[in-house]
Protein backbone atom coordinates (compact mmCIF):
# COMPACT_ATOMS: atom_id res chain seq x y z
CA UNK A 1 0.00 0.00 0.00
CA UNK A 2 1.45 3.53 -1.15
CA UNK A 3 2.05 5.80 2.42
CA UNK A 4 -0.25 8.97 2.23
CA UNK A 5 1.88 11.72 0.41
CA UNK A 6 1.60 14.03 3.98
CA UNK A 7 3.30 11.10 5.60
CA UNK A 8 6.13 11.32 2.69
CA UNK A 9 6.94 14.96 3.38
CA UNK A 10 7.10 14.81 7.23
CA UNK A 11 10.09 14.23 9.09
CA UNK A 12 9.96 11.45 11.44
CA UNK A 13 10.88 12.93 15.06
CA UNK A 14 14.95 13.51 15.76
CA UNK A 15 14.12 13.75 19.59
CA UNK A 16 12.23 10.38 19.94
CA UNK A 17 15.07 8.53 17.72
CA UNK A 18 18.23 9.84 19.38
CA UNK A 19 16.66 9.24 22.83
CA UNK A 20 17.01 5.38 22.07
CA UNK A 21 20.68 5.56 21.39
CA UNK A 22 20.68 8.35 24.54
CA UNK A 23 19.32 5.58 26.41
CA UNK A 24 23.11 3.58 26.49
CA UNK A 25 24.29 4.13 30.77
CA UNK A 26 27.17 5.49 29.24
CA UNK A 27 25.52 8.58 27.34
CA UNK A 28 24.10 11.58 29.58
CA UNK A 29 20.91 12.85 27.56
CA UNK A 30 20.42 16.58 27.62
CA UNK A 31 18.23 15.92 24.29
CA UNK A 32 14.00 14.82 25.19
CA UNK A 33 12.07 16.39 27.13
CA UNK A 34 12.09 14.19 30.32
CA UNK A 35 10.59 15.40 33.70
CA UNK A 36 12.26 13.26 36.47
CA UNK A 37 10.44 10.13 37.62
CA UNK A 38 11.34 11.19 41.35
CA UNK A 39 9.01 14.07 40.70
CA UNK A 40 5.72 11.86 39.75
CA UNK A 41 3.62 12.24 42.59
CA UNK A 42 2.73 8.32 43.15
CA UNK A 43 2.28 8.92 46.94
CA UNK A 44 -0.24 11.78 46.23
CA UNK A 45 -2.21 9.47 43.73
CA UNK A 46 -2.20 6.46 45.85
CA UNK A 47 -5.66 7.49 48.22
CA UNK A 48 -7.32 7.47 44.82
CA UNK A 49 -6.21 4.64 43.20
CA UNK A 50 -7.49 2.60 45.80
CA UNK A 51 -10.86 4.56 45.43
CA UNK A 52 -10.64 3.71 41.58
CA UNK A 53 -11.21 -0.23 42.51
CA UNK A 54 -15.22 0.98 43.78
CA UNK A 55 -15.68 3.09 40.81
CA UNK A 56 -16.66 0.53 38.24
CA UNK A 57 -18.56 3.37 36.55
CA UNK A 58 -15.33 4.88 35.28
CA UNK A 59 -14.36 1.93 33.67
CA UNK A 60 -17.08 1.85 31.46
CA UNK A 61 -17.25 3.96 27.49
CA UNK A 62 -17.30 7.94 28.33
CA UNK A 63 -18.12 11.40 27.01
CA UNK A 64 -16.15 11.83 24.43
CA UNK A 65 -15.42 15.39 25.89
CA UNK A 66 -14.36 14.15 29.07
CA UNK A 67 -14.59 13.06 32.48
CA UNK A 68 -17.53 15.41 33.46
CA UNK A 69 -16.19 15.89 37.10
CA UNK A 70 -12.92 16.65 35.81
CA UNK A 71 -14.06 19.19 33.15
CA UNK A 72 -15.92 20.79 36.08
CA UNK A 73 -13.32 21.35 38.04
CA UNK A 74 -11.34 22.73 35.39
CA UNK A 75 -13.45 25.06 34.18
CA UNK A 76 -13.41 26.98 37.58
CA UNK A 77 -9.42 26.07 37.72
CA UNK A 78 -8.85 28.34 34.80
CA UNK A 79 -11.96 30.59 35.52
CA UNK A 80 -13.16 29.92 31.97
CA UNK A 81 -15.82 32.53 30.48
CA UNK A 82 -19.37 30.57 30.29
CA UNK A 83 -19.20 30.67 26.72
CA UNK A 84 -15.65 28.51 27.10
CA UNK A 85 -15.26 24.98 27.86
CA UNK A 86 -12.84 22.18 28.12
CA UNK A 87 -12.14 18.88 26.10
CA UNK A 88 -9.77 16.00 27.82
CA UNK A 89 -7.60 14.70 25.24
CA UNK A 90 -5.09 11.99 25.02
CA UNK A 91 -2.20 14.46 26.04
CA UNK A 92 -1.85 18.07 24.76
CA UNK A 93 -0.05 16.74 21.74
CA UNK A 94 -3.54 14.97 20.53
CA UNK A 95 -5.44 18.40 21.36
CA UNK A 96 -3.24 20.03 18.65
CA UNK A 97 -3.71 16.83 16.18
CA UNK A 98 -7.09 17.55 16.71
CA UNK A 99 -7.25 21.43 15.99
CA UNK A 100 -5.07 20.40 12.90
CA UNK A 101 -7.57 18.15 11.43
CA UNK A 102 -10.70 19.93 12.09
CA UNK A 103 -9.57 23.74 10.85
CA UNK A 104 -7.04 22.90 8.32
CA UNK A 105 -7.38 21.83 4.91
CA UNK A 106 -4.15 21.29 2.33
CA UNK A 107 -2.54 24.48 2.04
CA UNK A 108 -4.41 26.65 4.49
CA UNK A 109 -1.56 28.89 6.49
CA UNK A 110 -0.35 28.67 9.62
CA UNK A 111 2.14 31.24 11.32
CA UNK A 112 5.25 30.40 14.07
CA UNK A 113 7.92 31.56 15.40
CA UNK A 114 10.86 30.00 14.01
CA UNK A 115 12.78 28.17 15.56
CA UNK A 116 9.34 25.82 17.08
CA UNK A 117 8.14 22.81 18.65
CA UNK A 118 8.54 20.20 16.54
CA UNK A 119 5.78 18.05 17.65
CA UNK A 120 3.39 20.87 16.14
CA UNK A 121 5.64 21.03 13.12
CA UNK A 122 4.77 17.93 12.73
CA UNK A 123 1.21 17.45 12.92
CA UNK A 124 0.80 20.87 10.57
CA UNK A 125 2.78 18.59 8.23
CA UNK A 126 0.08 15.98 8.25
CA UNK A 127 -2.55 17.73 7.13
CA UNK A 128 -0.64 19.30 4.47
CA UNK A 129 -0.41 23.09 5.87
CA UNK A 130 1.33 26.11 4.74
CA UNK A 131 3.81 26.79 7.29
CA UNK A 132 5.58 30.71 7.57
CA UNK A 133 7.42 31.61 10.38
CA UNK A 134 8.25 34.49 12.52
CA UNK A 135 11.49 35.07 13.84
CA UNK A 136 12.25 35.30 17.78
CA UNK A 137 13.60 37.77 19.96
CA UNK A 138 14.02 37.55 23.29
CA UNK A 139 11.00 38.69 24.31
CA UNK A 140 8.74 36.67 22.10
CA UNK A 141 8.07 37.26 18.35
CA UNK A 142 9.46 40.07 16.27
CA UNK A 143 5.62 42.23 16.48
CA UNK A 144 6.45 44.16 13.46
CA UNK A 145 7.91 40.96 11.35
CA UNK A 146 4.22 39.42 12.91
CA UNK A 147 2.14 41.73 11.73
CA UNK A 148 3.74 41.56 8.46
CA UNK A 149 3.05 38.31 8.01
CA UNK A 150 -0.88 38.97 9.16
CA UNK A 151 -1.15 40.95 6.43
CA UNK A 152 0.74 39.58 3.87
CA UNK A 153 0.33 35.89 4.52
CA UNK A 154 -3.15 35.82 6.22
CA UNK A 155 -2.89 32.64 8.03
CA UNK A 156 -5.63 31.15 9.70
CA UNK A 157 -4.15 30.49 13.25
CA UNK A 158 -0.58 31.86 14.91
CA UNK A 159 1.05 28.55 16.83
CA UNK A 160 2.91 29.80 19.96
CA UNK A 161 4.61 28.69 23.01
CA UNK A 162 4.42 31.63 25.08
CA UNK A 163 5.60 30.79 28.36
CA UNK A 164 9.14 29.06 28.65
CA UNK A 165 9.25 28.20 24.79
CA UNK A 166 10.51 24.35 23.46
CA UNK A 167 13.47 25.01 22.13
CA UNK A 168 14.66 28.56 23.39
CA UNK A 169 13.58 28.99 26.75
CA UNK A 170 12.07 32.17 26.04
CA UNK A 171 9.29 33.81 28.05
CA UNK A 172 7.12 37.03 25.98
CA UNK A 173 6.77 39.84 27.67
CA UNK A 174 3.72 41.46 29.15
CA UNK A 175 4.28 43.86 25.65
CA UNK A 176 4.31 41.62 23.67
CA UNK A 177 1.65 39.24 25.07
CA UNK A 178 -0.65 42.22 24.60
CA UNK A 179 0.24 43.49 21.20
CA UNK A 180 0.20 39.98 19.77
CA UNK A 181 -3.30 39.34 21.07
CA UNK A 182 -4.29 43.03 19.78
CA UNK A 183 -3.11 41.36 16.36
CA UNK A 184 -4.61 38.36 16.32
CA UNK A 185 -8.27 40.21 16.72
CA UNK A 186 -7.40 42.80 14.41
CA UNK A 187 -6.57 40.73 11.83
CA UNK A 188 -9.14 37.69 12.80
CA UNK A 189 -6.33 35.00 13.22
CA UNK A 190 -6.78 32.24 16.15
CA UNK A 191 -4.06 32.42 18.17
CA UNK A 192 -3.49 28.60 19.10
CA UNK A 193 -1.26 29.09 22.76
CA UNK A 194 0.84 25.98 23.70
CA UNK A 195 1.30 26.29 27.41
CA UNK A 196 2.89 22.64 28.41
CA UNK A 197 5.45 24.81 30.67
CA UNK A 198 3.90 27.53 32.14
CA UNK A 199 3.54 25.72 35.99
CA UNK A 200 7.26 25.77 35.52
CA UNK A 201 8.48 28.91 36.16
CA UNK A 202 10.76 29.11 38.88
CA UNK A 203 11.74 32.82 39.32
CA UNK A 204 10.03 36.06 38.90
CA UNK A 205 6.28 36.97 38.33
CA UNK A 206 3.84 34.69 36.35
CA UNK A 207 2.33 36.50 33.27
CA UNK A 208 -1.26 36.14 32.04
CA UNK A 209 -1.98 34.06 29.24
CA UNK A 210 -1.95 35.45 26.04
CA UNK A 211 -5.08 34.09 25.27
CA UNK A 212 -6.47 36.15 28.41
CA UNK A 213 -5.97 39.36 26.33
CA UNK A 214 -7.77 37.74 23.10
CA UNK A 215 -10.39 35.09 24.60
CA UNK A 216 -12.46 34.70 21.62
CA UNK A 217 -9.77 34.58 19.14
CA UNK A 218 -7.62 31.45 20.98
CA UNK A 219 -7.79 28.18 21.71
CA UNK A 220 -5.36 26.90 24.59
CA UNK A 221 -3.57 23.66 25.00
CA UNK A 222 -2.24 22.45 28.78
CA UNK A 223 -0.62 19.09 29.97
CA UNK A 224 -0.09 17.46 32.48
CA UNK A 225 2.30 15.32 31.74
CA UNK A 226 5.46 17.99 33.26
CA UNK A 227 3.41 18.47 36.56
CA UNK A 228 2.03 15.45 37.32
CA UNK A 229 3.07 12.04 34.98
CA UNK A 230 3.64 11.92 31.32
CA UNK A 231 2.22 8.45 31.67
CA UNK A 232 -1.03 9.59 32.24
CA UNK A 233 -1.82 10.75 28.67
CA UNK A 234 -3.88 13.55 30.00
CA UNK A 235 -3.88 17.30 28.32
CA UNK A 236 -6.93 19.58 27.88
CA UNK A 237 -8.12 22.47 25.20
CA UNK A 238 -9.71 25.11 26.18
CA UNK A 239 -12.20 27.87 24.27
CA UNK A 240 -15.13 29.03 23.10
CA UNK A 241 -17.71 25.87 23.00
CA UNK A 242 -18.29 26.53 19.18
CA UNK A 243 -14.22 26.35 18.45
CA UNK A 244 -14.17 23.31 20.75
CA UNK A 245 -17.23 21.29 18.94
CA UNK A 246 -15.61 20.20 15.75
CA UNK A 247 -12.82 18.67 17.86
CA UNK A 248 -14.90 16.77 19.65
CA UNK A 249 -16.57 15.40 16.50
CA UNK A 250 -12.59 14.79 14.98
CA UNK A 251 -12.43 12.92 18.45
CA UNK A 252 -15.01 10.52 17.71
CA UNK A 253 -13.71 9.40 15.15
CA UNK A 254 -10.17 9.19 16.84
CA UNK A 255 -10.35 7.38 20.27
CA UNK A 256 -14.15 7.89 21.01
CA UNK A 257 -12.73 9.04 24.17
CA UNK A 258 -9.11 9.32 26.46
CA UNK A 259 -8.87 7.30 29.82
CA UNK A 260 -11.56 8.02 32.11
CA UNK A 261 -9.78 5.99 34.97
CA UNK A 262 -6.35 8.04 34.05
CA UNK A 263 -8.92 11.34 34.11
CA UNK A 264 -10.63 10.25 37.20
CA UNK A 265 -6.67 9.57 38.79
CA UNK A 266 -6.16 12.83 37.81
CA UNK A 267 -8.72 15.00 39.65
CA UNK A 268 -7.80 13.23 42.57
CA UNK A 269 -4.39 14.63 41.89
CA UNK A 270 -5.71 17.74 41.45
CA UNK A 271 -7.74 18.41 44.46
CA UNK A 272 -5.04 16.64 46.83
CA UNK A 273 -4.30 19.15 49.81
CA UNK A 274 -0.39 18.83 49.03
CA UNK A 275 -0.62 19.13 45.28
CA UNK A 276 0.52 22.57 45.88
CA UNK A 277 3.24 21.52 47.65
CA UNK A 278 4.29 18.89 45.22
CA UNK A 279 4.07 21.58 42.17
CA UNK A 280 7.00 23.73 44.60
CA UNK A 281 9.17 20.80 44.77
CA UNK A 282 9.42 20.46 41.30
CA UNK A 283 10.09 23.76 40.58
CA UNK A 284 12.83 23.84 43.43
CA UNK A 285 14.18 20.49 41.80
CA UNK A 286 14.40 22.18 38.56
CA UNK A 287 15.49 25.38 39.33
CA UNK A 288 17.95 23.99 41.38
CA UNK A 289 19.14 21.44 38.08
CA UNK A 290 18.96 24.78 35.83
CA UNK A 291 21.35 26.39 38.01
CA UNK A 292 23.67 23.58 38.41
CA UNK A 293 23.81 23.68 34.20
CA UNK A 294 23.66 27.48 33.38
CA UNK A 295 26.42 27.87 35.80
CA UNK A 296 28.87 25.10 34.47
CA UNK A 297 28.27 26.59 31.08
CA UNK A 298 28.71 30.34 31.65
CA UNK A 299 31.84 29.06 33.38
CA UNK A 300 33.24 26.85 30.68
CA UNK A 301 31.77 27.57 27.31
CA UNK A 302 34.32 28.98 24.72
CA UNK A 303 33.54 32.98 23.75
CA UNK A 304 32.06 32.18 20.76
CA UNK A 305 29.40 30.54 22.02
CA UNK A 306 26.42 32.53 24.10
CA UNK A 307 23.38 31.18 26.24
CA UNK A 308 20.40 33.82 27.68
CA UNK A 309 19.07 32.90 31.47
CA UNK A 310 15.66 31.54 31.65
CA UNK A 311 13.17 31.82 34.31
CA UNK A 312 11.17 28.57 33.92
CA UNK A 313 10.50 25.63 31.41
CA UNK A 314 12.69 22.59 30.50
CA UNK A 315 15.50 24.10 28.06
CA UNK A 316 18.19 26.10 27.23
CA UNK A 317 19.13 27.33 23.89
CA UNK A 318 23.00 27.17 23.44
CA UNK A 319 23.77 29.41 20.34
CA UNK A 320 27.17 28.54 18.73
CA UNK A 321 29.42 29.36 15.44
CA UNK A 322 28.33 28.44 12.12
CA UNK A 323 28.78 25.11 11.57
CA UNK A 324 27.35 21.52 10.74
CA UNK A 325 25.16 20.89 14.35
CA UNK A 326 24.09 17.39 12.88
CA UNK A 327 27.67 16.27 12.16
CA UNK A 328 28.28 17.87 16.04
CA UNK A 329 25.17 16.41 17.80
CA UNK A 330 26.74 13.14 16.44
CA UNK A 331 29.73 13.98 17.82
CA UNK A 332 28.68 14.74 21.44
CA UNK A 333 27.23 11.30 20.91
CA UNK A 334 30.28 9.51 20.52
CA UNK A 335 31.53 11.82 23.39
CA UNK A 336 29.06 10.36 26.06
CA UNK A 337 26.51 13.08 26.01
CA UNK A 338 23.26 13.48 24.12
CA UNK A 339 21.99 17.06 22.41
CA UNK A 340 19.34 18.30 20.21
CA UNK A 341 20.56 20.33 17.19
CA UNK A 342 18.79 23.35 16.02
CA UNK A 343 17.65 22.48 12.35
CA UNK A 344 15.04 20.14 14.16
CA UNK A 345 13.26 23.22 14.88
CA UNK A 346 12.70 25.24 11.44
CA UNK A 347 10.50 23.94 8.90
CA UNK A 348 13.38 25.12 6.40
CA UNK A 349 16.60 23.51 8.08
CA UNK A 350 18.72 25.78 6.01
CA UNK A 351 17.54 28.84 7.19
CA UNK A 352 18.21 27.70 10.78
CA UNK A 353 21.25 29.60 12.74
CA UNK A 354 23.63 27.01 14.71
CA UNK A 355 22.06 26.35 18.17
CA UNK A 356 21.54 23.37 20.49
CA UNK A 357 18.80 22.56 22.65
CA UNK A 358 19.95 21.30 26.34
CA UNK A 359 17.54 19.62 28.54
CA UNK A 360 18.43 20.04 32.52
CA UNK A 361 15.34 18.26 33.95
CA UNK A 362 16.20 14.41 33.80
CA UNK A 363 19.95 14.70 34.78
CA UNK A 364 21.02 14.67 38.46
CA UNK A 365 23.80 17.56 39.03
CA UNK A 366 26.81 15.67 38.95
CA UNK A 367 25.57 14.41 35.89
CA UNK A 368 25.14 17.22 34.54
CA UNK A 369 28.23 18.87 35.52
CA UNK A 370 30.38 15.90 33.44
CA UNK A 371 28.27 16.53 30.72
CA UNK A 372 28.71 20.34 30.65
CA UNK A 373 32.71 19.25 30.90
CA UNK A 374 32.25 16.46 27.79
CA UNK A 375 29.89 19.19 25.73
CA UNK A 376 32.46 22.00 26.72
CA UNK A 377 35.35 18.95 25.62
CA UNK A 378 33.50 18.44 22.31
CA UNK A 379 33.03 21.90 21.23
CA UNK A 380 36.44 22.98 21.53
CA UNK A 381 37.57 20.26 19.60
CA UNK A 382 35.29 20.98 16.62
CA UNK A 383 35.02 24.20 16.48
CA UNK A 384 38.67 24.79 16.20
Amino acid sequence: MEIAHSLQQTRSSYIREILSAATDKNVISLAGGLPDEQTFPIALMQPTLEKLAHMPEIFQYGATAGYEPLINYLHERYQLPDTHTAMICTGSQQGLDLIARAYFNPQDTIAMEAPSYLGAMQVFNLVQANIVTVPQTEEGPDVALLEQCFQQQQPKAFYAVPDFHNPTGVCWSLSVRQQVAALCCQYNVVLIEDAPYRELRFSGEALPLVSDFCPNHSIVLRSFSKIASPGLRIGVVTGKRSDLDPLIKVKQGADLHSSVPMQALLLGLLQHPDFDQHLAQIRNLYQSRYDCLYTALRQQLPESCHLKPIDGGMFIWLSLPDCDTFALAKTMLAQGVAVVPSPVFYPDAALSPAALRLNFTNATPSELTEAVKRLVDGLKAYLD
